[in-house]
């Protein structure tokens, strides 16, 4: 456990500081996460209720639907909340391991996606010999065993911290970046080893899916017709498109020193992949699904408008 003989709360000051505009972040942050579990939710209903859906596509989809509703359960109360702005050291710490875990996992996850898109499009005769129920299975076994040993790394490298007293983190959660600014301990070994960790699980999923990407391209450049390369895409256009929102963010956040900047990018990022992201996932990945289009048209009962 990190030393806790000089602090034993800290409040979270938000996103901003100024008063007229705290009620209208209110409003927001709660209609992000409102829709954002509405959308994920929709998303899990339709994947476990449609039996043409039980492919490794939309088990993938599914499992990440969850994660996105509880990767900003994490980060949003606290912020929605503002009369209990205070957290306690032990809900600060525990608040962080969850969201390094969730982080983590759906950094992998879109790295399993890609794995799924690359094995479709350039061996579809063996998709399903490689793309079995158990091996899907267990991708996701093992995405969630490394995020929780990542998230044991970081706590290992939290416990090192002290802190003099009491104290404000300039931000809507406790992450990495804040509490390595606040606390009082010589934190460059912690935060060289942070970057090398954030680089290597960060860099290494990029790469596999870069690689797989790579494969994609190459086999759609094979394809003859023109019509049939534009609908090969388009199954990969929702995914890529939330890999470089992912990336973007968290490397505009994470891939440098925590002590580097206090700037509003840094928080504008954090609330980029923390909020945005996660909620967007769902219109992204079905707007234009006409599997998904046609399940809730069954179950509403009415004509789609998404087209």
């Amino acid at each position: 456990m990190l030393n806790q003989t000089s602090v034993t709360e800290f409040l979270l000051l938000g996103v901003t500081d100024i008063q007229v505009l705290q009620p209208v972040l209110f409003v927001v942050f709660l209609a992000i996460y409102i829709v954002n579990v509405a959308g994920n939710g929709v998303i899990m209903m339709v994947v476990t209720s449609d039996p043409k859906l039980h492919s490794p596509m939309y088990f993938f989809l599914g499992n990440l639907s969850c994660l996105d509703i509880c990767y900003s359960t994490v980060t949003l109360p606290k912020t929605l909340w503002t009369s209990s702005r205070l957290i306690s050291f032990s809900d600060c710490l525990a608040q962080l391991n969850f969201f390094a875990v969730f982080a983590d996992m759906d950094d992998l996850l879109l790295t399993a996606m890609a794995i799924d898109h690359d094995a479709a499009i350039c061996h579809p005769l063996h998709y399903a010999l490689l793309m079995t129920p158990c091996r899907c299975a267990l991708l996701v076994g093992e995405s969630w065993g490394v995020a929780h040993s990542i998230s044991l790394v970081h706590a290992l490298l939290l416990s090192q911290l002290s802190f003099d007293s009491n104290q404000e983190i300039p931000h809507f959660f406790c992450d990495f970046g804040p509490l390595f600014r606040l606390s009082c301990s010589d934190t460059h070994l912690n935060e060289d080893l942070m970057m090398v960790l954030t680089g290597l699980l960060g860099i290494s999923p990029l790469l596999c899916i870069t690689s797989s990407y790579a494969h994609i391209f190459l086999a759609v450049a094979r394809i003859p017709s023109a019509q049939g390369k534009k609908k090969t895409l388009a199954t990969c256009s929702s995914h890529l498109s939330m890999v470089i929102l992912f990336y973007s963010s968290v490397f505009a956040t994470y891939l440098k020193s925590p002590l580097a900047s206090h700037a509003s990018g840094e928080m504008g990022a954090a609330v980029t992949y923390a909020l945005v992201t996660p909620t967007l996932k769902p219109f992204i990945y079905s707007l234009r699904n006409k599997d998904v289009e046609s399940f809730l048209k069954r179950v509403l009962g009415i004509e789609s408008s998404w087209h």
